[in-house]
Protein backbone atom coordinates (compact mmCIF):
# COMPACT_ATOMS: atom_id res chain seq x y z
CA UNK A 1 0.00 0.00 0.00
CA UNK A 2 2.46 2.09 0.72
CA UNK A 3 4.38 1.34 -2.36
CA UNK A 4 0.55 2.07 -3.83
CA UNK A 5 0.92 5.78 -2.61
CA UNK A 6 4.22 6.31 -3.51
CA UNK A 7 3.73 5.49 -6.91
CA UNK A 8 0.41 7.97 -7.01
CA UNK A 9 1.82 10.83 -5.52
CA UNK A 10 5.15 10.46 -7.96
CA UNK A 11 2.53 10.25 -11.06
CA UNK A 12 0.39 13.45 -9.85
CA UNK A 13 3.42 15.32 -9.73
CA UNK A 14 4.55 14.15 -13.28
CA UNK A 15 1.19 15.45 -14.67
CA UNK A 16 2.18 18.82 -15.86
CA UNK A 17 5.61 18.09 -16.95
CA UNK A 18 4.10 15.30 -18.79
CA UNK A 19 1.01 17.83 -20.34
CA UNK A 20 4.23 19.80 -21.97
CA UNK A 21 5.21 16.83 -23.84
CA UNK A 22 2.24 16.01 -25.86
CA UNK A 23 0.21 14.34 -23.61
CA UNK A 24 -3.20 13.64 -25.07
CA UNK A 25 -4.68 16.33 -21.77
CA UNK A 26 -1.91 18.85 -22.92
CA UNK A 27 -3.92 22.06 -22.68
CA UNK A 28 -6.10 20.70 -20.03
CA UNK A 29 -4.79 23.07 -17.48
CA UNK A 30 -6.06 26.40 -19.74
CA UNK A 31 -8.84 24.71 -21.14
CA UNK A 32 -10.62 24.65 -17.59
CA UNK A 33 -9.35 27.81 -16.30
CA UNK A 34 -11.11 28.93 -19.19
CA UNK A 35 -13.84 27.32 -18.62
CA UNK A 36 -14.32 27.99 -14.73
CA UNK A 37 -14.23 31.81 -16.14
CA UNK A 38 -17.62 31.52 -18.40
CA UNK A 39 -19.27 29.07 -15.84
CA UNK A 40 -18.37 31.43 -13.08
CA UNK A 41 -17.24 29.03 -11.16
CA UNK A 42 -15.26 29.79 -7.69
CA UNK A 43 -12.98 26.89 -7.58
CA UNK A 44 -13.00 23.72 -9.34
CA UNK A 45 -10.33 19.74 -7.91
CA UNK A 46 -10.08 17.57 -11.35
CA UNK A 47 -8.15 14.15 -11.69
CA UNK A 48 -7.63 11.46 -14.64
CA UNK A 49 -6.76 8.17 -14.24
CA UNK A 50 -5.47 6.27 -17.38
CA UNK A 51 -3.90 2.62 -16.72
CA UNK A 52 -3.84 2.25 -13.29
CA UNK A 53 -1.62 6.44 -12.94
CA UNK A 54 -2.67 9.25 -12.30
CA UNK A 55 -1.94 11.43 -15.51
CA UNK A 56 -3.35 14.49 -14.04
CA UNK A 57 -4.34 15.97 -10.71
CA UNK A 58 -4.88 19.64 -10.05
CA UNK A 59 -6.92 22.43 -7.83
CA UNK A 60 -7.72 25.58 -9.54
CA UNK A 61 -9.67 28.50 -7.94
CA UNK A 62 -10.39 29.21 -4.71
CA UNK A 63 -12.00 27.40 -1.51
CA UNK A 64 -14.16 30.94 -1.08
CA UNK A 65 -14.92 33.51 -2.88
CA UNK A 66 -12.93 37.02 -1.70
CA UNK A 67 -10.61 35.14 -0.22
CA UNK A 68 -7.01 33.97 -1.16
CA UNK A 69 -6.90 30.17 -0.24
CA UNK A 70 -6.46 28.10 -3.05
CA UNK A 71 -8.19 25.17 -3.77
CA UNK A 72 -5.57 22.14 -4.03
CA UNK A 73 -5.76 18.29 -4.90
CA UNK A 74 -6.45 17.74 -0.77
CA UNK A 75 -9.34 20.19 -1.03
CA UNK A 76 -12.32 18.32 0.41
CA UNK A 77 -15.08 18.86 -1.17
CA UNK A 78 -19.02 16.88 -1.35
CA UNK A 79 -19.35 13.80 -2.86
CA UNK A 80 -23.31 14.36 -2.96
CA UNK A 81 -24.71 11.75 -5.23
CA UNK A 82 -21.37 9.83 -6.13
CA UNK A 83 -21.90 8.44 -2.57
CA UNK A 84 -24.63 5.98 -4.13
CA UNK A 85 -21.58 4.24 -5.92
CA UNK A 86 -20.00 3.36 -2.24
CA UNK A 87 -23.63 2.23 -0.65
CA UNK A 88 -23.75 -0.16 -3.86
CA UNK A 89 -20.40 -1.57 -2.97
CA UNK A 90 -21.11 -2.16 -0.10
CA UNK A 91 -24.33 -3.88 -0.65
CA UNK A 92 -22.59 -5.67 -3.04
CA UNK A 93 -20.11 -6.90 -0.57
CA UNK A 94 -22.82 -8.62 1.90
CA UNK A 95 -23.99 -10.29 -1.12
CA UNK A 96 -20.71 -11.61 -1.94
CA UNK A 97 -20.81 -12.82 1.97
CA UNK A 98 -24.21 -14.88 1.58
CA UNK A 99 -26.31 -12.16 3.76
CA UNK A 100 -27.95 -10.22 1.48
CA UNK A 101 -29.30 -11.10 -2.60
CA UNK A 102 -29.53 -7.94 -4.97
CA UNK A 103 -33.38 -9.64 -5.43
CA UNK A 104 -34.00 -9.92 -2.21
CA UNK A 105 -37.49 -8.21 -0.64
CA UNK A 106 -36.41 -5.14 1.45
CA UNK A 107 -39.00 -6.23 4.14
CA UNK A 108 -36.97 -9.36 5.35
CA UNK A 109 -33.83 -6.92 6.27
CA UNK A 110 -35.95 -4.17 7.19
CA UNK A 111 -39.33 -5.48 8.49
CA UNK A 112 -40.36 -2.54 9.53
CA UNK A 113 -40.74 -0.58 6.20
CA UNK A 114 -43.71 0.24 4.98
CA UNK A 115 -45.20 2.29 1.95
CA UNK A 116 -49.04 3.40 1.48
CA UNK A 117 -49.37 0.09 -0.81
CA UNK A 118 -49.25 -3.35 0.95
CA UNK A 119 -48.82 -5.03 -2.07
CA UNK A 120 -45.78 -2.73 -3.67
CA UNK A 121 -44.60 -2.83 0.01
CA UNK A 122 -43.93 -6.74 -0.17
CA UNK A 123 -42.62 -6.00 -4.03
CA UNK A 124 -39.72 -4.02 -3.86
CA UNK A 125 -36.48 -5.38 -3.94
CA UNK A 126 -32.69 -4.37 -2.77
CA UNK A 127 -31.94 -4.03 -6.94
CA UNK A 128 -34.81 -1.81 -6.94
CA UNK A 129 -33.70 0.61 -4.42
CA UNK A 130 -30.50 0.89 -6.38
CA UNK A 131 -32.45 1.34 -9.49
CA UNK A 132 -34.55 4.24 -8.53
CA UNK A 133 -37.70 1.38 -9.83
CA UNK A 134 -39.58 1.57 -7.03
CA UNK A 135 -42.49 3.34 -8.14
CA UNK A 136 -42.11 5.46 -5.31
CA UNK A 137 -42.08 9.20 -6.01
CA UNK A 138 -38.74 11.24 -4.75
CA UNK A 139 -40.22 13.09 -1.76
CA UNK A 140 -37.12 14.81 -1.09
CA UNK A 141 -38.86 17.44 1.60
CA UNK A 142 -39.01 14.05 3.86
CA UNK A 143 -35.30 14.93 4.31
CA UNK A 144 -33.87 17.99 3.26
CA UNK A 145 -33.75 21.01 5.39
CA UNK A 146 -35.54 18.41 7.42
CA UNK A 147 -35.30 18.02 11.29
CA UNK A 148 -36.01 14.23 10.28
CA UNK A 149 -33.53 11.30 11.40
CA UNK A 150 -33.00 8.47 9.39
CA UNK A 151 -35.16 6.37 11.47
CA UNK A 152 -37.90 8.98 10.81
CA UNK A 153 -37.88 9.08 7.49
CA UNK A 154 -38.13 5.07 7.45
CA UNK A 155 -41.23 5.46 9.27
CA UNK A 156 -42.73 8.09 7.55
CA UNK A 157 -42.41 6.34 3.96
CA UNK A 158 -44.83 4.35 4.88
CA UNK A 159 -47.57 7.25 4.26
CA UNK A 160 -46.03 7.58 0.41
CA UNK A 161 -48.75 6.57 -1.97
CA UNK A 162 -46.60 5.25 -5.09
CA UNK A 163 -47.27 6.62 -8.76
CA UNK A 164 -46.89 3.56 -10.50
CA UNK A 165 -46.47 0.12 -10.47
CA UNK A 166 -42.74 -1.33 -9.22
CA UNK A 167 -40.04 -1.69 -11.93
CA UNK A 168 -42.28 0.04 -14.42
CA UNK A 169 -40.96 3.44 -14.56
CA UNK A 170 -37.47 5.07 -13.51
CA UNK A 171 -37.57 7.85 -11.02
CA UNK A 172 -34.74 9.68 -9.19
CA UNK A 173 -35.17 8.51 -5.88
CA UNK A 174 -32.77 9.26 -2.83
CA UNK A 175 -35.48 7.55 0.03
CA UNK A 176 -34.07 4.40 -1.91
CA UNK A 177 -30.84 5.12 -1.60
CA UNK A 178 -31.15 5.50 2.25
CA UNK A 179 -33.30 2.48 2.69
CA UNK A 180 -30.61 0.68 0.83
CA UNK A 181 -28.06 1.70 3.64
CA UNK A 182 -30.55 0.78 6.01
CA UNK A 183 -30.33 -2.46 4.87
CA UNK A 184 -26.31 -2.76 4.78
CA UNK A 185 -26.74 -2.08 8.68
CA UNK A 186 -29.23 -4.44 9.42
CA UNK A 187 -27.29 -6.96 6.80
CA UNK A 188 -24.09 -6.53 8.34
CA UNK A 189 -24.52 -5.54 12.32
CA UNK A 190 -22.90 -1.91 11.72
CA UNK A 191 -23.44 1.24 10.51
CA UNK A 192 -23.32 2.13 6.97
CA UNK A 193 -20.85 4.53 7.99
CA UNK A 194 -18.89 2.01 9.86
CA UNK A 195 -19.04 -0.49 7.02
CA UNK A 196 -18.27 2.34 4.69
CA UNK A 197 -14.90 3.30 6.58
CA UNK A 198 -13.38 -0.05 7.46
CA UNK A 199 -14.23 -2.26 4.63
CA UNK A 200 -13.44 0.07 1.67
CA UNK A 201 -12.01 4.01 2.48
CA UNK A 202 -9.44 1.98 4.75
CA UNK A 203 -8.53 -0.51 2.78
CA UNK A 204 -8.32 2.12 -0.32
CA UNK A 205 -6.45 4.35 1.86
CA UNK A 206 -8.80 7.07 1.81
CA UNK A 207 -7.86 8.69 5.03
CA UNK A 208 -9.37 12.06 3.56
CA UNK A 209 -12.85 11.04 3.08
CA UNK A 210 -15.37 11.50 5.76
CA UNK A 211 -19.07 9.46 5.33
CA UNK A 212 -20.69 12.61 6.18
CA UNK A 213 -20.17 16.21 7.82
CA UNK A 214 -19.08 15.28 11.18
CA UNK A 215 -15.74 16.33 11.73
CA UNK A 216 -15.71 18.46 8.55
CA UNK A 217 -15.51 21.68 10.40
CA UNK A 218 -12.33 20.14 11.90
CA UNK A 219 -10.49 19.77 7.57
CA UNK A 220 -9.31 23.55 7.58
CA UNK A 221 -8.87 22.70 3.75
CA UNK A 222 -12.17 22.69 2.72
CA UNK A 223 -14.41 23.92 -0.02
CA UNK A 224 -17.10 26.27 0.44
CA UNK A 225 -20.66 25.93 -0.84
CA UNK A 226 -21.81 28.74 -3.87
CA UNK A 227 -24.85 29.68 -5.12
CA UNK A 228 -26.34 32.28 -7.63
CA UNK A 229 -28.80 34.29 -5.12
CA UNK A 230 -30.56 37.21 -7.15
CA UNK A 231 -28.26 36.60 -10.43
CA UNK A 232 -25.25 37.06 -7.43
CA UNK A 233 -22.76 33.93 -6.88
CA UNK A 234 -22.36 33.85 -2.89
CA UNK A 235 -20.89 31.63 -0.36
CA UNK A 236 -23.70 29.76 1.46
CA UNK A 237 -23.40 27.72 4.40
CA UNK A 238 -22.74 23.98 4.35
CA UNK A 239 -25.45 21.87 5.20
CA UNK A 240 -25.80 18.57 7.47
CA UNK A 241 -27.64 15.88 5.37
CA UNK A 242 -26.36 13.55 7.29
CA UNK A 243 -30.17 11.57 7.54
CA UNK A 244 -30.03 11.00 3.96
CA UNK A 245 -25.99 9.54 4.76
CA UNK A 246 -26.56 6.26 1.96
CA UNK A 247 -27.45 8.63 -0.52
CA UNK A 248 -24.97 11.80 -0.33
CA UNK A 249 -23.75 13.13 2.59
CA UNK A 250 -20.04 12.02 1.77
CA UNK A 251 -17.27 14.40 1.68
CA UNK A 252 -13.52 13.85 0.21
CA UNK A 253 -11.20 15.33 -2.39
CA UNK A 254 -9.98 14.27 -5.35
CA UNK A 255 -6.46 12.86 -4.20
CA UNK A 256 -8.73 10.26 -2.27
CA UNK A 257 -11.17 8.97 -5.13
CA UNK A 258 -8.48 8.29 -7.51
CA UNK A 259 -7.85 5.81 -5.55
CA UNK A 260 -11.19 4.78 -5.68
CA UNK A 261 -12.04 4.91 -9.70
CA UNK A 262 -8.22 2.51 -10.09
CA UNK A 263 -9.69 0.44 -7.60
CA UNK A 264 -12.79 -0.12 -10.39
CA UNK A 265 -10.55 -0.02 -13.02
CA UNK A 266 -8.59 -2.72 -11.62
CA UNK A 267 -11.89 -4.80 -11.26
CA UNK A 268 -12.32 -3.98 -7.58
CA UNK A 269 -8.86 -4.56 -6.58
CA UNK A 270 -6.23 -2.97 -3.97
CA UNK A 271 -2.68 -4.00 -3.98
CA UNK A 272 -3.71 -7.46 -5.62
CA UNK A 273 -6.33 -7.73 -3.05
CA UNK A 274 -9.97 -8.47 -4.22
CA UNK A 275 -12.74 -6.13 -1.93
CA UNK A 276 -15.45 -7.52 -4.52
CA UNK A 277 -16.01 -10.80 -6.38
CA UNK A 278 -15.18 -10.28 -10.28
CA UNK A 279 -19.37 -11.22 -10.44
CA UNK A 280 -20.57 -8.63 -8.27
CA UNK A 281 -18.32 -6.03 -9.76
CA UNK A 282 -19.58 -6.57 -12.79
CA UNK A 283 -22.87 -6.29 -12.37
CA UNK A 284 -22.44 -3.14 -10.61
CA UNK A 285 -21.18 -1.61 -13.80
CA UNK A 286 -24.05 -3.90 -15.91
CA UNK A 287 -27.09 -1.43 -17.02
CA UNK A 288 -30.40 -2.40 -15.30
CA UNK A 289 -33.00 -0.04 -16.06
CA UNK A 290 -33.15 1.90 -19.20
CA UNK A 291 -33.76 5.60 -18.73
CA UNK A 292 -35.69 7.70 -20.79
CA UNK A 293 -34.05 10.48 -22.44
CA UNK A 294 -36.38 13.12 -21.25
CA UNK A 295 -35.27 11.93 -17.61
CA UNK A 296 -31.64 11.85 -18.48
CA UNK A 297 -29.06 14.33 -18.86
CA UNK A 298 -29.05 17.61 -20.82
CA UNK A 299 -25.71 17.22 -22.26
CA UNK A 300 -26.15 13.77 -23.58
CA UNK A 301 -28.61 15.74 -26.38
CA UNK A 302 -24.97 16.43 -27.74
CA UNK A 303 -22.80 13.19 -26.67
CA UNK A 304 -26.13 11.14 -28.75
CA UNK A 305 -25.51 8.09 -26.87
CA UNK A 306 -27.57 5.07 -28.01
CA UNK A 307 -28.81 4.01 -24.75
CA UNK A 308 -29.01 5.66 -21.45
CA UNK A 309 -29.65 3.35 -18.27
CA UNK A 310 -29.30 2.97 -14.44
CA UNK A 311 -26.52 0.50 -13.26
CA UNK A 312 -25.88 -0.43 -9.47
CA UNK A 313 -25.15 3.25 -8.13
CA UNK A 314 -24.11 4.38 -11.41
CA UNK A 315 -25.38 6.13 -14.24
CA UNK A 316 -24.24 4.24 -17.65
CA UNK A 317 -24.52 5.07 -22.01
CA UNK A 318 -22.17 4.52 -24.44
CA UNK A 319 -20.09 6.93 -25.78
CA UNK A 320 -17.55 6.81 -29.31
CA UNK A 321 -17.80 2.74 -28.88
CA UNK A 322 -17.69 2.39 -25.71
CA UNK A 323 -19.26 1.83 -22.40
CA UNK A 324 -19.29 4.79 -19.96
CA UNK A 325 -20.36 4.77 -16.48
CA UNK A 326 -20.59 7.82 -14.46
CA UNK A 327 -22.40 9.58 -11.75
CA UNK A 328 -23.20 12.98 -10.60
CA UNK A 329 -23.51 14.95 -7.58
CA UNK A 330 -25.35 18.06 -6.59
CA UNK A 331 -26.55 19.23 -3.19
CA UNK A 332 -26.40 22.90 -2.34
CA UNK A 333 -23.54 24.59 -3.63
CA UNK A 334 -21.51 21.84 -4.36
CA UNK A 335 -20.96 19.59 -8.10
CA UNK A 336 -19.06 16.65 -8.48
CA UNK A 337 -19.35 14.06 -11.41
CA UNK A 338 -16.99 10.21 -11.17
CA UNK A 339 -16.75 8.65 -14.41
CA UNK A 340 -15.69 5.20 -15.76
CA UNK A 341 -14.20 4.07 -19.07
CA UNK A 342 -13.04 0.63 -18.21
CA UNK A 343 -12.83 -0.38 -21.76
CA UNK A 344 -9.93 2.17 -21.57
CA UNK A 345 -8.73 1.99 -18.32
CA UNK A 346 -9.92 5.38 -17.99
CA UNK A 347 -11.53 7.43 -15.12
CA UNK A 348 -12.37 10.85 -14.17
CA UNK A 349 -13.29 12.75 -11.54
CA UNK A 350 -14.18 16.26 -10.59
CA UNK A 351 -15.61 18.80 -7.68
CA UNK A 352 -16.75 22.41 -8.08
CA UNK A 353 -17.85 24.42 -5.12
CA UNK A 354 -20.72 26.05 -7.03
CA UNK A 355 -24.20 24.58 -7.22
CA UNK A 356 -24.72 22.41 -10.79
CA UNK A 357 -22.14 24.00 -12.67
CA UNK A 358 -22.97 21.85 -15.25
CA UNK A 359 -19.08 22.73 -16.84
CA UNK A 360 -18.38 18.97 -15.41
CA UNK A 361 -20.02 16.90 -18.36
CA UNK A 362 -17.92 19.47 -20.55
CA UNK A 363 -14.88 18.04 -18.75
CA UNK A 364 -15.57 14.40 -18.97
CA UNK A 365 -16.58 14.36 -22.86
CA UNK A 366 -12.86 16.41 -23.10
CA UNK A 367 -11.21 14.35 -21.88
CA UNK A 368 -12.18 11.01 -22.95
CA UNK A 369 -12.12 12.14 -26.36
CA UNK A 370 -8.82 12.98 -25.66
CA UNK A 371 -8.15 8.92 -25.19
CA UNK A 372 -10.19 7.86 -27.64
CA UNK A 373 -8.71 10.01 -30.68
CA UNK A 374 -12.19 12.39 -31.19
CA UNK A 375 -11.57 15.20 -33.03
CA UNK A 376 -11.25 18.59 -31.49
CA UNK A 377 -14.44 20.05 -29.59
CA UNK A 378 -14.88 22.85 -27.69
CA UNK A 379 -17.23 21.01 -25.15
CA UNK A 380 -17.34 23.83 -22.54
CA UNK A 381 -19.01 26.24 -25.35
CA UNK A 382 -21.37 24.00 -26.54
CA UNK A 383 -22.31 22.84 -22.91
CA UNK A 384 -22.74 26.47 -22.13
CA UNK A 385 -25.06 27.19 -24.82
CA UNK A 386 -27.21 24.12 -24.22
CA UNK A 387 -27.25 25.16 -20.29
CA UNK A 388 -27.72 29.07 -20.65
CA UNK A 389 -28.49 30.18 -24.33
CA UNK A 390 -28.47 33.50 -25.59
CA UNK A 391 -31.25 35.21 -23.89
CA UNK A 392 -31.75 33.43 -21.21
CA UNK A 393 -31.74 35.92 -17.92
CA UNK A 394 -33.43 38.29 -20.22
CA UNK A 395 -36.48 35.52 -20.74
CA UNK A 396 -36.47 34.89 -17.32
CA UNK A 397 -36.72 38.60 -16.11
CA UNK A 398 -39.49 39.20 -18.62
CA UNK A 399 -40.81 36.33 -16.41
CA UNK A 400 -40.85 37.77 -13.38
CA UNK A 401 -42.32 41.09 -14.34
CA UNK A 402 -45.06 39.56 -16.08
CA UNK A 403 -45.64 37.69 -13.16
CA UNK A 404 -45.69 41.13 -11.10
CA UNK A 405 -47.94 42.66 -13.54
CA UNK A 406 -50.45 39.74 -13.24
CA UNK A 407 -50.58 40.24 -9.77
CA UNK A 408 -54.27 41.50 -8.62
CA UNK A 409 -54.22 45.08 -7.38
CA UNK A 410 -55.61 46.51 -4.30
CA UNK A 411 -56.74 42.92 -2.72
CA UNK A 412 -56.64 41.95 1.24
CA UNK A 413 -57.10 38.76 3.14
CA UNK A 414 -60.19 37.61 3.73
CA UNK A 415 -59.30 37.57 7.52
CA UNK A 416 -57.10 39.59 10.13
CA UNK A 417 -53.62 38.14 9.92
CA UNK A 418 -53.71 37.05 13.51
CA UNK A 419 -56.52 34.67 11.95
CA UNK A 420 -54.47 32.60 9.48
CA UNK A 421 -51.56 31.94 12.64
CA UNK A 422 -52.10 28.25 13.71
CA UNK A 423 -50.58 25.05 13.48
CA UNK A 424 -50.54 23.43 9.96
CA UNK A 425 -50.47 19.34 9.62
CA UNK A 426 -50.05 17.16 6.52
CA UNK A 427 -53.04 14.94 6.41
CA UNK A 428 -51.00 11.79 5.17
CA UNK A 429 -48.71 12.32 8.09
CA UNK A 430 -45.57 12.62 5.49
CA UNK A 431 -43.97 16.05 5.95
CA UNK A 432 -45.36 16.85 9.65
CA UNK A 433 -46.02 20.59 10.74
CA UNK A 434 -46.12 23.70 9.52
CA UNK A 435 -45.89 26.56 12.10
CA UNK A 436 -47.85 30.19 11.17
CA UNK A 437 -47.54 32.75 13.84
CA UNK A 438 -48.17 36.61 14.22
CA UNK A 439 -44.51 38.34 15.30
CA UNK A 440 -44.06 42.23 15.63
CA UNK A 441 -47.65 42.10 13.23
CA UNK A 442 -46.24 40.13 10.77
CA UNK A 443 -47.12 36.78 9.64
CA UNK A 444 -43.84 33.85 10.52
CA UNK A 445 -43.85 30.52 8.73
CA UNK A 446 -41.65 27.79 9.82
CA UNK A 447 -41.38 24.53 8.09
CA UNK A 448 -38.22 22.93 9.39
CA UNK A 449 -35.19 24.66 11.10
CA UNK A 450 -33.87 25.92 7.86
CA UNK A 451 -37.17 27.28 6.26
CA UNK A 452 -37.82 29.84 8.17
CA UNK A 453 -39.52 33.54 7.36
CA UNK A 454 -41.68 36.00 6.44
CA UNK A 455 -44.87 35.80 4.70
CA UNK A 456 -46.16 39.18 2.69
CA UNK A 457 -49.48 39.32 1.36
CA UNK A 458 -49.58 38.48 -2.34
CA UNK A 459 -53.33 38.81 -3.45
CA UNK A 460 -56.35 37.53 -1.86
CA UNK A 461 -55.61 34.87 0.40
CA UNK A 462 -52.10 34.17 -1.01
CA UNK A 463 -49.30 35.17 0.58
CA UNK A 464 -45.09 35.11 -0.37
CA UNK A 465 -42.78 33.69 2.10
CA UNK A 466 -39.19 35.43 1.76
CA UNK A 467 -37.02 32.58 4.07
CA UNK A 468 -34.68 33.65 6.08
CA UNK A 469 -31.82 32.36 3.64
CA UNK A 470 -31.78 34.04 1.03
CA UNK A 471 -30.12 31.07 -0.92
CA UNK A 472 -34.04 29.40 -0.24
CA UNK A 473 -35.89 32.34 -2.49
CA UNK A 474 -39.35 32.15 -1.94
CA UNK A 475 -42.59 30.25 -1.71
CA UNK A 476 -45.77 30.77 -2.31
CA UNK A 477 -48.98 30.06 0.14
CA UNK A 478 -52.21 29.38 -0.90
CA UNK A 479 -55.10 29.40 2.31
CA UNK A 480 -58.13 27.92 2.15
CA UNK A 481 -61.28 29.80 4.45
CA UNK A 482 -64.11 27.61 5.52
CA UNK A 483 -67.78 29.25 4.93
CA UNK A 484 -67.66 30.36 8.60
CA UNK A 485 -65.03 32.32 7.94
CA UNK A 486 -61.59 30.03 9.22
CA UNK A 487 -58.14 29.47 7.22
CA UNK A 488 -58.43 25.65 7.00
CA UNK A 489 -55.82 24.50 4.68
CA UNK A 490 -52.60 26.14 3.70
CA UNK A 491 -51.21 24.83 -0.09
CA UNK A 492 -47.37 25.72 -0.07
CA UNK A 493 -45.74 25.71 -3.45
CA UNK A 494 -43.86 22.56 -4.29
CA UNK A 495 -44.57 20.87 -0.71
CA UNK A 496 -48.00 19.90 -0.85
CA UNK A 497 -51.27 20.71 1.50
CA UNK A 498 -51.41 21.30 5.24
CA UNK A 499 -54.96 21.15 6.90
CA UNK A 500 -55.73 23.45 10.25
CA UNK A 501 -54.83 21.55 13.29
CA UNK A 502 -56.97 21.83 16.36
CA UNK A 503 -56.02 24.82 18.23
CA UNK A 504 -54.62 23.73 22.06
CA UNK A 505 -57.19 23.11 24.52
CA UNK A 506 -58.60 26.12 26.07
CA UNK A 507 -58.33 28.41 23.34
CA UNK A 508 -60.98 29.56 20.74
CA UNK A 509 -60.78 30.32 16.64
CA UNK A 510 -57.70 33.07 16.13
Amino acid sequence: MRAAALALGLAALASPAAAQRGDPLRGLDAYVTQAMKDWEVPGLALAVVKDDSVVFMRGFGVRTLGTGEAVDTHTSFSAASTTKAFTAAALGMLVDEGRVRWDDPVVRHLPSFRTADPHLTGEITVRDLLTHRTGLPTEDFLWYASPNSSADILHRLRWVRPFAPVRTQYRYNNNAYLLAGLVVEAASGTSWHDFVRTRILEPLGMRETLTGYRGLDRRGNTATPHLEVNDTIRPIAYRDFDNIAPAGSMNTSVHDMVRWIRFHLDSARVGGRRLLSDSVHRELLTPQFIIPAQAYYPAARLAKPNFRAYGLGWFMQDYRGRKLAMHTGSIDGMTALVALVPEERLGFVVFANLDHAELRHALMYRVVDAYTGAPPRDWSTELRALYHPPGREEAQRREREQMEAARPADTRPSLPLEAYAGRYTDPDSLFGTFTIRIEDGKLMAAFSPLFTGTLEHWAYDTFRARWADPSLGTSFLAFTISPTGRAMRVEVQDVGGFERAPDPEGEGDP
